[in-house]
């Protein structure tokens, strides 16, 4: 064996390097698979089920990522990629506070226990099956996880891969949106918040409304965008998006249809006018009165009240309060000023949504880890005031941002009554994805004017030194450069590569 080695090191001028990359992934595969065979001999389909759907996941999205990300920037890939596999270990996390920290005191114990019983019915083509309430709400988030034991088998870790999964998508549609309709924002910082925020990260990761709720917002967010810079498709993902929002969460659904009216009134007008742009336009309107009414309808039937009014709306808030003021986590104020919704209480509801509960608010150490990311989340926003600074001239330019704005103010006004802090920390996630647009506004430029006179980025000429005479019968110089410096090719869309 030395005189082998000897000889490829005379050969070569190199000592031979053992492949670290290849030998660690053969080790990895190896171990996977001993772990596989010992969970099928001792452990029940309910947890060795994960080992089979966790690295199937992978296989399918890996590909599909990187088939997106092909006329990209690497470290896009690298993103979402990342991104995926920390979202699919989340759920693990996800699981052991329901049901090791909780003891199974989580809503997805009911929601595996009838999707286990549902599940072969499904398997069998019926769907007639009766979940003994109604769809929306619960019963729908019993039917969906009924059909996905019916694929993987009824096991709960993998249940939860599979929702873990959905909500990465969801996150990914997010991602996707603010590419198409803010292209010269800044992209990175925006996915790494958005992929890595520990709240987004870990709360849509399990069996539950909020996962499902991440996915379908996402694609609801993905047909706004294309919506907002005329692209087709927009109504196929921005109906779908609605549609499954509406069968969890309907009042989030008007929330969104309310951003979605003041950015479409604010979308610019096609450089080129088409004979066809007054019908689209018109179907649009009546595309989105039909689905603020439906809505509405199921507003009412969701919380029990005959039509929706102001009146009404007080009746669902108190009754809100009513159900939440229970537990260790809530809140100790009483203000019944809040049970009216009011223009004068947003500020108020924009903290108490978006940053409480404060670190001397907490009481546990779950309210304390979500307590430190309000406050790194508001640091980020004291820090980010020259990119809040512009947003005014993006309203027109870039109509998603005004989208998001009015999503997140009626979401604030709307979800400010909650009285735990350990709902409101689950439920604000559905804001999350769109405050995070404000935070990832392009940073201004210092050449631009103190006096704000345009929100424009004014570049630099940079004047081109000339080191040598160019004859005049020489070829002329193409886009690239041999310059060490010169940073590669502009891609036309804000990035190099």
């Amino acid at each position: 064996m030395s005189s082998r080695l000897a000889w490829f090191t005379r050969w070569t001028g190199r000592s031979p390097r053992l492949p670290w990359g290849s030998l660690l992934a053969l080790a990895a595969v190896g171990v996977y698979v001993s772990v596989f065979a010992w969970a099928m001999e001792y452990r029940p389909y309910d947890t060795w089920g994960a080992l089979i759907v966790f690295p199937l996941l992978l296989t399918i999205s890996v590909p599909l990522l990187s088939r997106f990300s092909r006329d990209e920037p690497p470290w896009v890939r690298r993103l979402v990629i990342g991104a995926l596999v920390a979202k699919l270990l989340a759920c693990f996390a996800r699981y052991w506070m329901s049901f090791v920290l909780y003891e199974g005191r989580a809503d997805a114990a009911t929601y595996d226990l009838v999707g286990r019983a549902i599940a072969p019915h499904f398997r069998d083509g019926d769907f007639t099956v009766d979940i003994g309430r109604k769809v929306i709400g619960t019963g729908f988030i019993m039917i969906v996880t009924g059909i996905v034991y019916a694929i993987v088998g009824q096991s709960l870790l993998a249940g939860y891969l599979v929702y873990s999964w959905l909500g990465f998508w969801g996150l990914y549609l997010f991602w996707r949106a603010f590419n198409v309709a803010y292209p010269d924002g800044d992209r990175r910082r925006y996915g790494k918040l958005l992929f890595f925020l520990p709240s987004l990260l870990f709360w849509p990761s399990g069996i539950g409304k909020d996962t499902w709720m991440m996915f379908t917002l996402g694609m609801a967010a993905y047909g706004v965008a294309l919506l907002l810079v005329r692209k087709r498709g927009a109504f196929v993902f921005l109906i779908l998006g609605a549609v499954g929002t509406t069968m969890v969460r309907p009042h989030v659904t008007v929330l969104l249809l309310c951003g979605l009216c003041v950015g479409y009134l604010l979308r610019n007008r096609p450089q080129q006018a088409s004979a066809l742009g007054p019908l689209r336009a018109a179907f649009g309107i009546v595309v989105l009165g039909v689905g603020c009414v439906l809505a509405l309808q199921q507003v009412g039937t969701f919380f029990g009240t005959p039509g929706i009014g102001a009146a009404q709306a007080n009746q669902v808030i108190a009754k809100t309060q009513t159900q939440t003021a229970q537990g260790g986590s809530a809140q100790a104020v009483d203000d019944q000023a809040a049970l009216a919704i009011s223009p004068a209480a947003l500020p108020q509801s924009l903290v108490t949504v978006l940053f409480r509960p404060f670190p001397f608010e907490a009481h546990n150490i779950q309210a304390l880890v979500a307590s430190l990311e309000g406050v790194v989340l508001m640091g980020l926003f004291v820090v980010a005031l020259p990119r809040l600074k512009r947003i005014p001239g993006l309203l027109i330019r870039r109509p998603y941002v005004a989208f998001v704005i009015v999503y997140t103010l009626v979401f604030a006004l709307a979800f400010a009554n909650i009285r735990n802090f350990g709902i409101l920390t689950r439920e604000r996630v559905q804001v999350f994805p769109f405050v995070l647009v404000l935070l990832a506004v392009s940073k201004p430029e210092r050449t631009e004017t103190a006096t704000g006179g345009g929100s424009e980025r004014r570049r630099r000429r940079v004047p081109v030194r000339q080191t040598m005479p160019v004859a005049a019968d020489s070829e002329s110089v193409g886009t690239g450069s041999t310059d060490p410096g010169y940073p590669g090719e502009f891609r036309g869309d804000g990035t190099w590569r």
